[in-house]
């Protein structure tokens, strides 16, 4: 998915965008709250990571200007304030959890994988496609010829469709889902990571609607 990071710490900012990389996300690091609020409301994040203090404003003011405009977005509030107030006053602004600084990345993955599929609709952190059975908090695929090794951009286009249950997946969607602000956008990419999931998940896993995009198969 798309994740927008908005941190002022530079420091703690690559730390956390390094790591959501790493983890085959596509991240756009803003680091005051006028180019955060701008992001939010120009493009369809898959998650929010929000710090609090901002150097130009506060990270509950944007969180509160998406919910008022509808704007359903996960959002995971970051701060170094440990206060119960302080997170009580998030989670009333919307928020979908809380992480206090510091924190360790990988609790921060699964906190992330947690929200997102709440978010999808879909809670369950083990999903059957077909006989395949898929860990999405491990990430972890298993099948009845022994366990299958995705890469984390293959990762990110499987989650992509996994999380839009029954629903038809747009090429521009999913390059959305892979790509950050400035990245250049290869014509082709949707279709070598698709190519390469049917080839380690099985051809039928995932079907093509020409003109419109893709969808996953026989998921339970």
């Amino acid at each position: 998915m798309r994740v927008l990071l908005v941190e002022d710490d530079d420091t703690l900012g690559q730390a956390v965008r390094d790591h959501v990389l790493a983890s085959g996300h596509a991240v756009d690091w803003m680091q005051t709250a006028e180019d955060a609020a701008l992001a939010a409301t120009s493009v369809s994040y898959g998650l929010i990571l929000l710090d609090l203090r901002l150097p130009d404003g506060s990270g509950l003011d944007i969180l509160a200007k998406l919910r008022l405009a509808k704007n359903p977005v996960p959002v995971i509030i970051l701060t170094a304030h440990d206060q119960i107030s302080d997170r009580i006053e998030g989670l009333n602004a919307g928020a979908d959890d809380y992480l206090v600084k510091p924190f360790n990345l990988d609790e921060l993955t699964a906190r992330m994988l947690a929200v997102s599929r709440r978010y999808g609709g879909n809670s369950a952190s083990v999903l059957h496609v077909g006989d395949l059975e898929v860990k999405i908090t491990e990430r972890n695929i298993l099948s009845p010829q022994g366990e299958i090794i995705l890469s984390g951009r293959e990762w990110a286009v499987l989650e992509c469709l996994l999380h839009r249950s029954g629903a038809i997946v747009s090429k521009p969607q999913i390059e959305e889902a892979l790509y950050a602000f400035g990245s250049e956008i290869e014509s082709n990419t949707v279709e070598v990571y698709i190519s390469r999931l049917r080839k380690k998940l099985g051809s039928n896993r995932i079907s093509t609607v020409r003109g419109v995009g893709y969808k996953i198969e026989d998921k339970t």
